[in-house]
């Protein structure tokens, strides 16, 4: 078992207490794009992710403690989460990334 940070409860819980959540920053289309779309591009909506080897951001929920989403960079390689941040911030650049992983 490894533990996860909260960047909301400001301290680092089991993972039993999360529940992945898929892709981070991930735009849902407006009600007139849906419209416009055809069933192909909705299915690669839908279904279709990028699936990136090595850091990713994803979207973590803190089901069994504060009850907030928040976000993630996770190396799909290594399994390990290298840092968390706050909804609505932005997806954090390389350095950043390299720095958290640093630390």
């Amino acid at each position: 078992m490894f533990q996860i940070h909260c960047p909301y409860c400001n301290e680092k819980r089991d993972e039993i207490e999360f529940a992945h959540a898929g892709e981070a920053h991930y735009v849902r289309p407006t009600a007139k794009e849906q419209a416009e779309m055809s069933d192909a591009e909705w299915s690669r909506y839908m279904f279709i992710r990028d699936n990136v080897r090595g850091d990713t951001a994803e979207r973590w929920w803190h089901q069994h403690g504060c009850n907030l989403f928040f976000n993630a960079v996770r190396n799909t390689v290594t399994d390990k989460l290298v840092m968390t941040y706050k909804m609505g911030e932005p997806r954090p650049t390389a350095a950043k990334i390299e720095k958290a992983r640093e630390s």
